[in-house]
């Protein structure tokens, strides 16, 4: 159900690729490690997003990656990148990124010939044929150094380039190369400041649209549901809530941004999570009309006595007003009624 939702949003143009840790310490085959990740022990989830951070396809690491039906065998990391573009259409030339554990040439021919552009860093032990100057050799050139290879593969240009800032970065694409390059701050321990080095195209492109899923991952912890439980599958159920509430939020805020509406009546994520949770709560509830002659607003006089001085905040309209009994909250605390007069 959750990925023939997010399946069904128009994908963007530029499309990321990257892994997700659901956190998780209990038992369960599932459950894998990785001491890179700030979150070691957990869930291991292969999400497509695009540079905002909507998901279009994820699938959850099981222990064995088997070859896409339909589709070549371009070893166990490639066919996870051909598995999770398969809701994407062939042939528009959409541009995906990934990091170096799903980069290989092999992969790079196959997406070619499927209609969509890729670039990547790379592991050079993957591109046989290819020989790269050491980081020493590079670093005695100064930083901005970069040295580019070009080959042919099944009538597929793929284009190797390796950088020198603080250390070397190697890179793979079938469309992206050095020019036109550009320059970038860096700071200087020597002359204790800022300079502009040479940066290629390649690596502005990568860094620019390679960080949905990590934006993604830094808004899930913000509001996280934490409730404790001893059943493996609690986790991920939970994990998939906040996810969608995520999508959600995003896809608000993208037709919020199309709007003439004020800026300050944009919901942040944590107002959108509570608007959720009361519209789900007054589900199936139907709120009547009162007979006789019509009240005072009680929302008029709460702004009213709110401009006179510091006022605690009401409960919201739908819930006052469903018709259910609600309860006093007792407390040792002294104070006037919240009703304004």
């Amino acid at each position: 159900m959750v990925t023939s939702k997010v399946s069904s949003t128009l994908p963007a143009e530029k499309l990321s690729i990257d892994e997700q840790i659901v956190p998780f310490k209990g038992c369960s085959r599932l459950r894998t490690y990785n001491p890179k990740k700030p979150k070691k022990w957990g869930y291991k989830i292969f999400v497509l997003s695009d540079i905002d951070g909507l998901i279009y396809n994820f699938k959850i690491y099981t222990g064995s990656i088997n070859p896409v039906p339909g589709q070549p065998d371009v070893k166990a990391s490639g066919n996870i990148v051909l598995d999770l573009l398969q809701p994407i259409p062939r042939g528009v030339w959409h541009k995906v990124y990934f990091d170096n554990w799903f980069n290989s040439p092999l992969l790079h021919v196959a997406l070619w010939k499927q209609g969509f552009c890729s670039l990547g860093t790379v592991r050079l032990n993957r591109v046989s044929g290819c020989s790269m100057p050491s980081d020493t050799q590079m670093k005695k050139s100064g930083r901005g150094t970069s040295v580019i290879q070009v080959a042919e593969m099944d009538d597929v240009e793929l284009r190797v380039v390796k950088w020198h800032d603080n250390r070397g970065v190697t890179l793979l694409s079938n469309f992206a190369a050095l020019e036109p390059q550009n320059t970038v701050k860096r700071w200087d321990s020597k002359r204790k400041k800022r300079i502009d080095i040479v940066c290629p195209s390649i690596v502005m492109i990568y860094n620019k649209f390679m960080g949905g899923v990590d934006l993604l991952d830094s808004l899930l912890p913000l509001y996280r549901i934490s409730l404790r439980s001893k059943k493996w599958y609690h986790k991920l159920l939970w994990h998939f809530m906040d996810m969608l509430l995520i999508q959600a939020w995003l896809l608000y805020i993208r037709d919020f941004d199309l709007t003439d509406a004020p800026r300050k009546a944009k919901l942040p994520l944590l107002m959108f999570k509570l608007e959720v949770a009361n519209c789900l709560l007054q589900k199936e509830k139907s709120i009547g009309t009162k007979r006789g002659r019509p009240s005072v607003d009680v929302e008029e006089l709460y702004k009213e006595k709110a401009k006179r001085g510091p006022t605690v905040k009401i409960p919201a309209k739908p819930i006052r007003t469903d018709k259910y009994d609600h309860f006093p909250d007792f407390g040792e605390k002294k104070g006037r009624c919240k009703n304004p007069g």
